[in-house]
């Protein structure tokens, strides 16, 4: 009797896992073909298939992991829709270039046109969900305003749809106000969060051309992920011609998304593909588990180090301790060995000799010093001549003060007083005349 793999419990996952792997090949094989009467097209290079349950958040603008996509790989996304006027003109331009996208739909634009949210469906490409009025500051809402605009969004695509079959349970809250309350929400919904790697800025007032090189120019700088972009925008009606364009010139690829069913099981990847920039496979720390905290026992008990083991001069340090009475029980060894080699007691290190050339003084250099010790020299005599000729002047002051304050002798009846030193000899100079003299001389040196 022959036993099939398949059977029993335990053959269910391998079934399932070549099921999948089946089912992704067949979808790659057919969106790798190219695109009928368009040659220069991009096409979808591969379908991938998520579970949003084992994911439930994605996108690096926001997150810290993202779609698992290889090298050059992108996913486009377009969000606001459907509005006729520009939502029709985008699904032309990409079956133009047989390139699949993911389509974030609001609940109030679909009621107002179920047929553009049909067109989408019919197209081949993924209807998900905006929320249903796309309030602007979503984080700011009372929670239960929050879980209404996401349960009644869904409630109006599903209707818009008109065959029975819901959207894909994919959300992007508008501006990506997201909260912690509405990401448990969605989680528990079984809905996958949606945000973005890089965004083009299309909602904004800017030009066509300004899209085309903001989504250019941050593809690059991450090299692949999930572009956002908006359907209901002229300016990107403009830019997406080029940009696709630009994207199979550069060699980059597009990938479709699609959620995993019952029938349709999720693509295999292993972690690290969720990650954008994951560690390389040669870093040790690729390999090691994420440990968040240490558990100890108790205090750990560290082994005390030896005196011998802190100086080789101090190797007997406490035998002496001991001798006097103040010992105190150590180990007789560390655990760790000596990593130092001392030299014995009383050998002198010999150092080398310095080499005479070092303290010859350069030929420049002597002149040099020879130079500025005669100016020096030349200073200082023209100083000390300064202050002779200074000298040489306040003498001369000096004795033109007396004789110009001599007076001849008065008679007894006058009142008036000679000055000191009327008689023969000269008078002493004042000290007055003395400062005076000084702070000439002072002047005249400088």
């Amino acid at each position: 009797m022959i036993v099939s793999v398949f059977e029993g419990p335990r053959a269910r996952p391998w079934a399932a896992l070549c099921m999948g792997a089946l089912a992704c090949l067949t979808v790659q094989t057919a969106s790798a073909a190219k695109c009928p009467g368009h040659p220069d097209a991009i096409g979808t290079s591969r379908t991938i298939v998520v579970d949003p349950r084992a994911h439930p958040v994605i996108g690096t603008m926001q997150y810290g992991k993202t779609l698992p996509l290889e090298d050059r790989e992108v996913v486009l996304t377009f969000d606001d829709g459907p509005l006729p006027k520009y939502s029709n003109q985008i699904l032309d331009i990409l079956a133009a270039h047989c390139a699949k996208a993911t389509f974030f739909l609001v609940g109030s634009q679909a009621n107002a046109n179920p047929e553009g949210v049909r067109k989408v469906r019919d197209a081949g490409h993924t209807v998900a969900t905006h929320t249903q009025n796309h309030p602007g500051g979503m984080d700011r809402l009372p929670f239960d305003r929050s879980k209404q605009e996401i349960e009644q969004g869904i409630a109006s695509v599903t209707a818009a749809l008109g065959d029975g079959t819901a959207p894909a349970p994919f959300l992007r809250i508008p501006g990506l106000r997201r909260t912690n309350e509405i990401e448990e929400f969605a989680a528990s919904k079984g809905l996958q969060l949606w945000s973005a790697d890089f965004p083009a800025d299309d909602w904004r007032d800017v030009s066509a051309a300004r899209v085309y090189e903001l989504a250019l120019k941050r593809l690059e700088a991450k090299g692949k992920g999930i572009l956002l972009l908006h359907d209901i925008q002229p300016r990107t009606v403009t830019a997406l011609p080029r940009i696709l364009s630009e994207l199979k010139a550069r060699g980059y690829r597009i990938v479709h998304v699609v959620p995993a069913t019952p029938e349709r099981p999720a693509t295999p990847t292993e972690p690290r593909q969720w990650q954008l920039r994951p560690p390389s496979e040669v870093m040790a720390i690729s390999r090691w588990p994420k440990v968040s905290k240490f558990a100890a026992a108790g205090p750990a008990a560290l082994p005390v180090p030896a005196l011998s083991n802190l100086d080789w001069h101090t190797a007997d340090a406490g035998a002496h301790a001991r001798r006097r009475g103040r010992g105190v029980p150590l180990p007789p060894a560390t655990p760790w060995p000596r990593q130092t080699s001392l030299p014995p007691a009383g050998k002198l290190a010999a150092l080398p000799i310095p080499a005479e050339s070092i303290f010859k003084i350069p030929e420049s250099t002597s002149v040099a010093m020879l130079a500025l010790s005669a100016r020096r020299t030349t200073s200082i005599a023209q100083v000390r001549s300064t202050e002779v000729s200074s000298a040489s002047l306040a003498g001369k002051s000096r004795r033109h003060d007396r004789a110009a304050t001599a007076q001849p002798p008065t008679s007894a009846g006058q009142t008036a007083q000679a000055p000191e030193g009327a008689s023969g000899t000269a008078p002493k100079p004042t000290a007055q005349a003395k400062r005076r003299s000084v702070r000439v001389a002072g002047l005249k040196k400088r």
